[in-house]
Parts: structure tokens; C-alpha cells; sequence
């Protein structure tokens, strides 16, 4: 898997406008930390060639399991490891099942109070959150190279937002509580891989007729590069219908619907106190103990009932 999910430019307008979704008793944490949570959304993708096992957190390769993937794939990561094996499933992509990882990460620094670690989380969220909205990145064929169409994963992602999206609704409403993370990571991935025989089978047609027109030359400061011309991007984006426009907007909403869902099911901590917080490393070390110890009489106490249940 190679490229860069909706581009820097996608990544950061995403996140900045989940802010924007948040209730009265998160946004002002939010905003206070706004550019923070817009630069931040691309720190993913500037590691991923640098850490190990971060490529695979960006996409899944349904295509590799056979038909029906999406519908038939367990839902939750040690099914799935005992199902096909750790290593099957990083070969593949672990986007779907990165989320739910992500978000109770999330949802555990909203319990011990640490603003740096909810920030930086919520920032990294959006960024998995809007990998799993993308056609491109449910496939083995994320490039359009299996097709004879190198290069349709920036296309798609970076080059049609930056050209069309200032013309983009982006209200999207009020973030919503999610129920079940699981189920929603996977209906992301569904509507993704669901839209993907439209994004290959239409830029095929079009080159069909378009042919050499393809490509032209754009300057930016000093750099004189070659780019999908606009005319050709013009055309692609509307036969898509809108496509773009309704995976970014997902992608806005989804990301803020598991901000506040994760806050919410941390007992809906008061972030206006984190604004100006900076808790010492030792606060830090006595509250993850205390949640460590927490979850731990939990899984003992589950353990217990299942055993009294036989």
C-alpha cells in the first residue's frame, strides 16, 4: 500500500471540521486545540515507511478474503486473529479493527484526565476514520495498477478535493452516540468498497475517450509538475456524482460521532478543566495504575460469571 489517504489537504479539512460537530461541553477543549488536531491528522502518514506495522492500519484488502468479506470478516480483532492469524491480517490491512483499537485508547485518556493523550488520539482517530472511507483503500488494487490505471489513488484522494472541494457542503449536523464502534468502523468499510467499482470502471471509461488529454502541467512557487489536467479531473469528478463530497462528509461526522462517544463513555469527563492542565507525570503513572487495577477486577469479575454460568 503506497500514496497518501485523501491527501494532506483531505486529512487536516476532516478533522478541523469534526470540531465543528462537537456539544457545548467539548467544543471549547476542541477549539482551544484546533490547529493542533489539523496538522496532527496527517502524523500517520508521515510515519508509516518509519514504523513498524503502521502501513497496514490504513486500509484493508477485502478482496483477499473473497466475496462477501465485508459482511462475512469477524468484527472484532482476536476473532479475527484466531480466525486467519496475525500475520494474514496485517498482510492485508487492519483499518476496520485499528479504529475500534483507537478508540478505546481514546476513551482511557479521557478517564485518566490526560489532554495531550486525548488530543493526540483524537487526532490519529480522524486520520484511520477517513483511511476507511476511501474506495481506494478497501482493495488490493488501491492504484488502479491491477487495471492499467497507475496514479487513480492520488487522483482520487488529493487531486479532486483540492480542486473541487471549496465548492463542498460541509455541514454535516451534531455528533451523534454510536453504539456499537465495531459495527460502524465496518459500515465505513462497506460503503467504501461499495462505491469502488464506480471510481475504477468510470476513470476507464473516460480515458477511453479522453485518451492524451489526460495530463498537463501545473507551476507551483518554482516547480513546474505534471498533474491530471483539469478538464479531465473536471470530467471524472462529475460522472462521480458527488462521490468525494458524501466520503468526506462521512468521514467528518464519523470522526466527531466517536470523539464525543468515546468522552461519553469515559463518564463525560469536564474537558473545560483540561484547557489549561498540564497534569505531572507521576498524576499520570497513579491514574493508569488505577485504571489498569480497574480493568483488571473487571475481566475477573467476567471470567467469575462466565465460569459460574457453566
Amino acid at each position: 500500500m503506497v500514496g497518501f489517504v485523501w491527501g494532506f489537504y483531505g486529512h487536516k479539512r476532516i478533522n478541523r471540521l469534526a470540531v465543528f460537530t462537537l456539544p457545548p461541553a467539548m467544543i471549547g477543549f476542541y477549539k482551544k486545540n484546533i490547529e493542533y488536531l489539523t496538522e496532527e491528522s496527517v502524523a500517520p502518514d508521515r510515519r508509516r515507511y518509519a514504523v513498524e506495522d503502521e502501513a497496514p492500519r490504513h486500509y484493508i484488502d477485502l478482496d483477499e478474503y473473497g466475496d462477501s468479506a465485508a459482511y462475512e470478516l469477524p468484527k472484532y480483532w482476536p476473532l479475527a486473529v484466531e480466525k486467519f492469524g496475525e500475520d494474514t491480517l496485517m498482510s492485508r490491512g487492519i483499518v476496520p479493527w485499528h479504529i475500534q483499537t483507537m478508540y478505546h485508547r481514546l476513551k482511557d485518556a479521557f478517564m485518566i484526565n490526560d489532554p495531550s493523550a486525548i488530543l493526540r488520539l483524537s487526532a490519529e482517530l480522524g486520520h484511520y476514520v477517513a483511511d476507511a472511507n476511501v474506495p481506494l483503500h478497501t482493495t488490493s488494487n488501491y492504484d488502479g495498477q491491477l487495471t492499467g490505471q497507475d496514479g487513480l489513488h492520488g487522483f482520487w484522494e488529493s487531486r479532486l478535493p483540492e480542486l473541487f472541494a471549496k465548492d463542498y457542503t460541509f455541514f454535516v449536523g451534531k455528533a451523534a452516540y454510536v453504539p456499537d464502534v465495531a459495527a460502524e468502523a465496518w459500515t465505513a468499510v462497506r460503503g467504501a468498497n461499495a462505491a469502488l467499482d464506480s471510481v475504477l470502471t468510470i476513470e476507464k471509461d473516460l480515458y477511453k475517450r479522453a485518451g492524451t488529454k489526460k495530463y498537463g502541467f501545473e507551476t507551483r512557487g518554482r516547480q513546474t509538475q505534471k498533474v491530471v489536467a483539469f478538464n479531465y479531473s473536471h470530467s471524472y469528478h462529475e460522472a462521480l456524482h458527488g462521490m468525494v463530497e458524501r466520503q468526506m462528509r462521512r468521514s467528518i461526522k464519523m470522526t466527531g460521532d466517536l470523539w464525543y462517544t468515546a468522552w461519553v463513555d469515559a463518564g463525560q469527563p469536564d474537558l473545560k478543566k483540561l484547557i489549561d492542565y498540564t497534569p505531572t507525570e507521576e498524576e499520570l503513572a497513579q491514574r493508569k495504575a488505577l485504571l489498569q487495577e480497574w480493568k483488571n477486577q473487571r475481566y475477573k469479575a467476567r471470567v467469575h460469571d462466565s465460569e459460574e454460568g457453566n
